[in-house]
């Protein structure tokens, strides 16, 4: 098995075996183990404190970078330690799935009148793969060695990315997504939580040096500093966590970024030693590529459950969804989509709505522009009717100059 380099995200719903056995586990067999279990990657860290790593957690914290994510401010002790979250802890086993794809990553970006969706969303729902996963390792490893497991699949307060760091998968790259030598971006994460004391891999170094093609990728400028990012600038946050309207003057930042964004992970040099993956289920779905913009805007809520049926897509909701394919739409450059946006001029969702107003009000001429915004000037919704106002402004401002 590959002694791993790299990581994305996974680690948090929790699953608890046990065991009375107490058997020494080879690194051999630790691995074999992995490998039997669809694992691409193994690191193991001390379950010990990191002063430094509760230090950064909170000085984050402390400039707001949590956004609408509520959750990654409650409990940051237990976030930051992984004994705080269970006293019993030892050892942490930081497990990953190769997701690297053949050819160009960012294809999509080129077709302004279909979506382009992050990597990782363009098959089922790894979630629950690797959950599943990480369940059967922990039997298995409960069957030779003893010990209790607890298993985590992106809910629990865990550090997944600065642990894959300290047990050696990688770096933190100055995106702040780890990085790996053997992986590249293209790592999925999931986290075993062990009392068994297995020793620990030596963390691997930094190995951006100078390099800033992460940071000058970034659609939105959403790093303030290199190793920091601002979520309420990230597309891939607005995208998908974000519940409002998307900022105004980031939206013809957007593209056609439908959900999530790959610019920071596809650049980074480390990906030339990433290998395609091979993994079935974790196969991209043909049907979720090249998604036209206006076959997406005529979904309901009903073909958008079916059409998102068992990815991380669903999760996000119809309107928010929809939201970003107006956004999308107002930057297709397309007058033939203004069609598909004014079809929601009378949906029932505020957010829709409006961002319909400010996709019509990229594609339409200022005369067709206000002719609509009359037959609409009954707008109950404030948001919505804000919207209404700064399009013809913008539009007026934009003949005018």
């Amino acid at each position: 098995m590959t002694k791993a380099k790299s990581s994305e995200v996974v680690s948090g719903s929790r699953e608890d075996f046990a065991s009375q056995k107490n058997v020494a586990l080879t690194r051999e067999r630790l691995e074999a183990l992995a490998r039997e279990h669809g694992f691409d990657a193994l690191g193991v860290a001390s379950a010990s404190d990191d002063p430094l790593r509760k230090e950064r957690l909170i000085s984050w914290l402390d400039a707001g970078n949590e956004a609408e994510m509520d959750w990654m401010a409650r409990e940051p002790e237990k976030r930051a330690a992984p004994k705080t979250l269970w006293p019993e802890v030892r050892s942490v086993l930081m497990l990953g799935v190769n997701y690297a794809v053949e050819g160009d990553p960012l294809v999509s970006l080129k077709y302004p009148d279909r979506a382009s969706l992050a990597l990782y969303a363009l098959r089922k729902d790894y979630h629950d793969i690797i959950k599943a996963r990480l369940k059967a390792f922990a039997r298995a490893l409960i069957a030779e060695a003893g010990g209790d497991v607890k298993v985590f699949v992106d809910t629990a307060p865990v550090m997944e990315k600065p642990l894959a760091a300290t047990s050696g998968l990688g770096w933190q790259g100055k995106h702040t997504v780890l990085v790996s030598r053997n992986f590249g971006n293209w790592l999925l994460l999931g986290a075993v939580y062990t009392t068994l004391d297995i020793p620990p891999d030596v963390p691997e170094q930094d190995h951006c040096g100078r390099c800033r093609r992460c940071l000058d990728a970034c659609p939105t400028d959403a790093f303030p500093t290199p190793y920091t990012l601002d979520p309420r600038l990230c597309i891939a946050y607005l995208t998908i966590e974000h519940k409002g309207p998307i900022p105004r003057d980031l939206r013809a930042k957007f593209g056609n970024r439908v959900f999530g964004c790959d610019d920071c992970l596809a650049v980074c040099p480390w990906n030339k030693f990433a290998v395609a993956a091979r993994d079935i289920k974790l196969a991209m779905r043909d049907d979720l590529i090249g998604l036209k913009l206006a076959d997406l805007a005529a979904l309901d809520d009903a073909a958008f459950r079916a059409r998102f049926a068992g990815t991380p897509i669903k999760r996000t909701g119809r309107d928010r969804f929809l939201r970003n394919v107006l956004i999308a739409i107002g930057n297709s450059g397309d007058p033939g989509l203004a069609r598909s946006a004014k079809a929601h001029l009378e949906d029932p969702s505020p957010l829709v709505r409006g961002a319909a107003v400010w996709a019509l009000s990229q594609l339409l001429s200022a005369d067709t522009l206000s002719a609509l915004a009359n037959a609409h000037a009954a707008e109950p919704d404030g948001t919505v009717a804000e919207e209404w106002a700064l399009a013809l402004k913008e539009k007026a401002e934009t003949c005018a100059s």
